[in-house]
């Protein structure tokens, strides 16, 4: 079983949670939205104990990939996305709201995922959960060997991700929830796109968006 850890740094104006997943056997690492302070997150993978071996979206918002193609091009790793957010969110600077706050931001996915697919990486397995609702293409990643899910902006502690920006619905998200996530062990530890830590057994109990939808 490999020495895994999850690190969070939190970044940029919107206070948007980035997480490292390191496996501590190899010194490699991923990193899920790496979303403002490049040269910060830099200064991390420049690390022989955090080496660097792909870039994990969980949507397209610009303050969510705000420091990914300076990743990108330093470390020269992949970027991995919904096949749905790639098409409809990452690459229109519209959509992504980066030209609102000003950045311009277009990205394309070097690998797109579906659904259930199951990623070896890092000596475990990352599990892509296709979660469309805050946006078309909203993925979580779930990491079994140490019952966590990485969720971006679909679920937060009590609360759940806006539907009100370009291709959310809040129907979708509510169903993406019930149907997607609250499906894993109640144990699982949930670590959203803002804020706080929590878990699904939590959510279940005690998220009134949840309950209300």
């Amino acid at each position: 079983m490999a020495d895994l850890e999850i690190f969070r740094k939190t970044l940029g104006s919107l206070g948007t949670n980035c997480y490292i997943l390191v496996n501590h056997d190899t010194g490699e690492c991923v990193v899920f939205d790496p979303g403002d302070e490049a040269e910060v997150l830099k200064e991390i993978f420049h690390s022989p104990a955090f080496q660097l071996q792909a870039i994990f979206l969980t949507h397209g918002h610009y303050d969510h990939i705000g420091a990914v193609k300076e990743l990108k091009d330093t470390f020269h790793v992949p970027v991995y996305a919904s096949k749905e957010e790639n098409e409809q969110v990452l690459s229109k600077v519209e959509v992504n709201l980066s030209a609102a706050f000003g950045r311009s931001i277009s990205l394309k996915a070097d690998e797109v995922l579906r659904d259930g697919q199951k990623l070896d990486i890092l000596g475990t397995t990352i599990t892509c959960i296709l979660t469309p609702g805050h946006t078309a293409g909203g993925m979580c990643f779930y990491i079994e060997e140490l019952q966590s899910l990485i969720a971006g902006d679909t679920l937060f502690c009590e609360s759940v991700g806006r539907t009100d920006f370009p291709t959310g619905n809040g129907a979708v998200l509510l169903n993406s929830i019930h149907e997607k996530l609250f499906t894993l062990p109640d144990e699982t530890k949930v670590f959203p796109g803002h804020n706080d830590s929590t878990t699904i057994g939590w959510e279940k109990e005690n998220n009134m968006v949840c309950a209300i939808g």
